[in-house]
This record gives C-alpha cells, structure tokens and sequence, in this order.
C-alpha cells in the first residue's frame, strides 16, 4: 500500500519537540502570608546590603563638588571669570585639583551666588532667585495614578536643579513606596520612624508639628519630609474619621494646613504624590498652587490619564463645594521618557498639544540610558556628573533635564512677578 492509500488511524504525527523538551508542567507550590512575608525580608534586607555597599553604613550621601565650569553655568558668569575671582581671592576657596582645574561645593557655589548678587544690581534678582518679600512658597504637586510616568524621577531632578540655582526648597515624600526619600540618602524601613513622615504632622489623634520631620539632605538648599508605608495610614483613617468622629479639620485642609506653618521659609515646596487618587493626592492638590501632570506618550497613558483627569474633576468639585479652594497659579502637563524618534510618541505629542496648547510644557524629559545608569547607584543626573558615562549621551540628557526644569522655573518667576507687579 502506498502512502496515499493510508489510513487516518496508521498516519503518526511527528513528535513536538517543545512538548518534549518541556515535559509535565509540575504544580505550582502552595504560598500564603508567610510567603509573601518572607520575600519582602528578604528583598529589604538585600537592598540595604546593596546600599552599604554604595554608601559606608556610617555615611550619609555626599554630593560631589562642581567642576568650575559647571559653577560657573549655575552662576550664569564665564569659566574665565570664575577663575579670575579665585586667582585673586574673591568668594570661598576652590579645590584644587590636577591640571589647573578648580572644583566647587555646592555651599560655596551658594556664597558665590550671595556675593554676585551684592554687586550685580538690576541682575540680582536672577543671580539670587527666590519669592518676594511677603509672598508664600510655591507648592508644586507632581501627580499622576498611574505608576511608570516618570513623576518621580521627575520631582527629584525638579528639586535638586531648584536647589542648584540657589532657590530654597522642601521635598515632600508622598508615595509609601518613598522612593524619592531613598534616592535622597533616607532608606524607608530602616531610617524612616514611626511618625517621621508627613502623616506625623497630619493625622488626626495628636498631630506634631511639620518642623519635627522636615530633614536635611546632603544638597546644600534641599530639606526632605521623608516617607514609608506608614503613610498609608491616612487612607486607611479618614473614611473612619468621616463617618465615625463628626467634626474635624477636613481631610483636605489638613496637607495645606500643615505646609502652611513652615511655607515661609522656603522658596519652593515640590510634593511627589502617590501614584493614586486617594486622600493623600486630594489633600497635596487642595495645598498645590501649581501642580505638574506627568503623562508618558503613549495612547494606553494617554487614557488612563483621561480617567485620572475625569476622576479628580469630580472629587475636586466636591471639596470645592465643601469650601476647598482649588484655584492654580498653573496646571502643566509634563512628557516624561519622551523618545522623539519615536513616532507613535511623536504623533500622541501633537495630539495633546494640540488639545491642550501651552498647558503642556514645551520640553519633556526624554529617554536616557544615562538616567537609568545613574539610577542603579541610586543616584541622579545631576550627581554623577559625566565621568564615567558616554559623554554625547550624558550632554543629550542634561540638556533635556535643564530645559525642562527650566521652563518650569520659569513658571514660577512669572507668579511671583504678576503678584510682584500686583
């Protein structure tokens, strides 16, 4: 019989290789509390070896000094002048280091800055940025539910190039997964206490004082409110404080209330919310007088961010009804791991630039190896400097950085000049 003659029940089919190779799929193990319990000991306890062995456990983070050109762009003067002021003993004293060079810490680019400003007359203003007299901080809310838009990369290099340019700034950790306070040198499960959050200062059975758990950081001009998990603790007690406990300070109320006490000494108060619209975000909102939407340019993004936007119009109508104010100096829209040869990016950036007009900032933060590589030391842009990195990869991103940052500084001098003008 040939092989057409053959029936259905004598044809073998060939064996699967990947069924082969693969074998029975074996049961998964049984897990429970105790599993996942386990695993974060164990995940904790390795984050902190990995960090002692970046950083000495009896160290704190220290920042490295500034080449004397990178001085002297924060100063908005030349290399050479910068170089002159040292030769004849103007300012604070440089390192010396080899080849002629000078380095900078960032206090004595702070004394420097002090010292132009005294005799930069009409330029002192720009030389020495910070409010006028009688006004406020800016409090600056960086939101978005959904994890992954880059807010908090954002705030920090937001923070610390604010701090660079000699304003006076607060950061404050909203996010129980703190990731802003680890990368300002505060690790949360072993340095971070019970109460030594901004929930310390907001709950509702005996408030401290915000002065209590505002720290200094290792950047010259930069405090923290550090944050844990503990901070979930507010979402957990409002709903029974609503129902439960009849008048107290409103929920929303109690984020302004309690900045408010130290609002005044500082320039600019940068909140990094959570990645939720829980009561934290609403309260961060209500205190916000300029808040910054990061939203990655993609169409998935684009609408969650949809339902964040529709969610809050809602939840921020009925606190303004309940007496909340809800007005902003400004509402910005932030790009965030922005690849401009990307063309589906490019194509949702013109999308929401054209809806939106100048609500969305001009620059974005674009995508960068050197981000990331900087981030596995715990460690940003503005730190590590550009040794060590591709030097055209490293200058694309701070470019980035820089316009961005800048623009958003830009922002808030043109409040503070409306309301000087006013």
């Amino acid at each position: 019989m040939n092989s057409s003659e053959q029936g259905p029940e004598t044809i073998k089919p060939a064996p699967s290789r990947r069924k082969a190779s693969r074998g029975r799929t074996a049961a998964p193990k049984t897990a429970s509390f105790d599993t996942i319990a386990a695993d974060a000991e164990t995940l904790s306890a390795q984050i902190t070896r990995l960090r002692d062995q970046l950083f000495h456990p009896e160290t704190r983070k220290e920042l490295r000094p500034f080449s004397s050109a990178e001085a002297a762009k924060l100063l908005g003067v030349t290399d050479s002048y910068l170089r002159h002021m040292a030769r004849s003993g103007e300012g604070p004293e440089p390192e010396r280091l080899g080849g002629n060079r000078h380095a900078y810490r960032l206090e004595q680019i702070h004394a420097l800055r002090e010292q132009l400003a005294r005799k930069g007359g009409a330029k002192a203003k720009v030389i020495l940025p910070g409010r006028p007299a009688g006004e406020p901080a800016q409090i600056i809310a960086v939101a978005n539910f959904k994890g992954g838009s880059g807010k908090t990369t954002t705030t920090i290099h937001l923070v610390q190039h604010l701090a660079m340019r000699g304003f006076k700034v607060l950061a404050v950790d909203l996010d129980p997964q703190a990731s802003l306070s680890s990368l300002l040198g505060y690790q949360p499960e072993t340095d971070v206490g019970s109460g030594e959050t901004l929930y310390g200062a907001i709950r509702y059975d005996d408030p401290r004082p915000i002065g209590e758990v505002i720290r200094p950081t290792y950047f010259a001009g930069l405090d923290l409110v550090p944050g844990n998990l503990e901070l979930h603790e507010f979402e957990h007690e409002t709903p029974r404080v609503l129902v439960e406990d009849g008048p107290q300070t409103p929920f929303y109320t109690r984020v302004a209330t309690s900045l408010d006490a130290v609002s005044r000494d500082y320039d600019v108060i940068v909140l990094d919310c959570p990645p939720q619209l829980g009561f934290l975000t609403l309260g961060a909102l209500c205190a916000a007088t300029g808040v910054l939407l990061t939203i990655h340019p993609q169409m998935l993004d684009v609408a969650s961010m949809s339902q964040f936007l529709l969610m809050t119009a809602d939840l921020m109508d009925v606190v303004r009804r309940a007496g909340a104010n809800v007005e902003f100096d400004f509402f910005r829209y932030v790009f965030t791991r922005y690849e401009p040869r990307d063309g589906p990016q490019a194509q949702v950036t013109a999308f929401l630039r054209n809806l939106f007009a100048d609500r969305v900032l001009t620059n974005a933060m674009v995508k960068s190896t050197a981000i990331a590589d900087a981030g596995l030391s715990k460690q940003t842009l503005y730190e590590v400097g550009r040794e060590g990195m591709t030097r055209t990869t490293y200058d694309r991103a701070i470019e980035s950085l820089d316009a961005l940052n800048g623009e958003i500084e830009d922002l808030i001098r043109a409040v503070w000049e409306a309301r000087d003008a006013r």
